[in-house]
């Protein structure tokens, strides 16, 4: 089979990807977006966004994912709704395979595949995001003033989620399955110092109860008596941290200790031609707007090397 080459190809479809084809576009390289299985990423599951500058009364997250990639197309950027199942950057052009069978070779590459929050596993999980479930407190934080949340986990992610949801909640409680935190000591301090934060320990959250406003209550069960009982929440926020989507790069693009791809001036990778943006390179920020703004300088950057070769 021929394989079709072109000068832009960008993997992934959420905020980073969408502004990467945008300014991509706009640059004369006709860009390729290739979506992947969840076309926009985490933004599709969010209900209301309220933190993106130009919307001053909010917008849902499908509606702005939508808006971006119409904006795109505006500027004649193509979309290929299937998935990346690997990739050889041991040379340019760089190969790229998808799932739908179709072999693309691209003289620059974007990688903006995102990373996908852990959650618990549990039955009704998934179908409560922006229903009361949740694993962005600086995303949601304000739609629980006053009220009473829960946090899972017992690292610095779950800390600082809990520290954060404090300057909104009445109540913070923190669900930890052991008697120690992994935390640094900077961060426990932090927490135990927090007179709205109380800590959970031996226990793990077993079934999320809901009705049809949302989420009214977790049961959790003491992991070394077995007891469960059930607790009033208003919110369930996932502390467990993010899987960066970095599978199908096989260990060619260098990554931190968590998956994480790791950049030098923003966004270049250790291989020349090929960028990363957005939360597939960011652990810290995980916000649509940063993961926008990385993707123009993605976009930049490739525009940039290919007019140097």
């Amino acid at each position: 089979m021929s394989a079709s080459l072109r000068q832009v190809v960008i993997i992934g479809s959420g905020p980073a990807g969408h502004t990467a084809a945008l300014y991509s576009a706009r640059a004369n390289l006709n860009p390729l977006v290739i979506e992947g299985h969840e076309p926009g990423g985490q933004l599709t599951t969010t209900t209301d966004v309220e933190n993106f500058p130009g919307f001053e009364n909010g917008i849902l997250g499908p509606e702005l994912i939508d808006r971006m990639k119409k904006q795109a197309l505006r500027f004649e950027a193509q979309y290929l709704n299937t998935k990346v199942n690997e990739v050889d950057f041991s040379a340019r052009p760089f190969k790229i395979i998808c799932e739908n069978g179709d072999i693309f070779l691209a003289q620059t590459v974007i990688i903006s595949t995102g990373a996908t929050a852990k959650y618990l596993g549990l039955p009704n999980e998934i179908s409560l995001i922006g229903k009361g479930v949740s694993a962005c407190a600086t995303c949601d934080a304000f739609f629980y003033k006053n009220r009473i949340v829960h946090v899972v986990g017992g690292g610095d992610t779950a800390m600082e989620e809990a520290s954060f949801l404090s300057k909104f909640a009445s109540h913070v409680y923190i669900i930890h399955r052991r008697d120690t935190l992994r935390a640094s000591k900077a961060m426990q301090k932090r927490i135990f110092e927090n007179p709205k934060i109380q800590m959970l320990w031996n226990s793990e959250v077993t079934e999320i109860l809901s009705n049809l406003q949302g989420v009214y209550a977790i049961k959790v069960r003491d992991v070394k008596k077995n007891e469960v009982i059930e607790r009033k929440t208003d919110g369930l926020f996932m502390g467990i941290g993010h899987t960066p989507n970095t599978t199908f790069l096989k260990k060619q693009i260098t990554c931190d200790q968590l998956g994480f791809i790791k950049t030098v001036n923003d966004v270049e990778t250790n291989i020349p031609g090929v960028f990363a943006c957005g939360d597939v390179q960011d652990s810290y920020y995980r916000q649509a707007i940063s993961a926008a703004g990385s993707g123009c300088m993605a976009a930049i950057r490739a525009e940039r090397f290919l007019s140097h070769q």
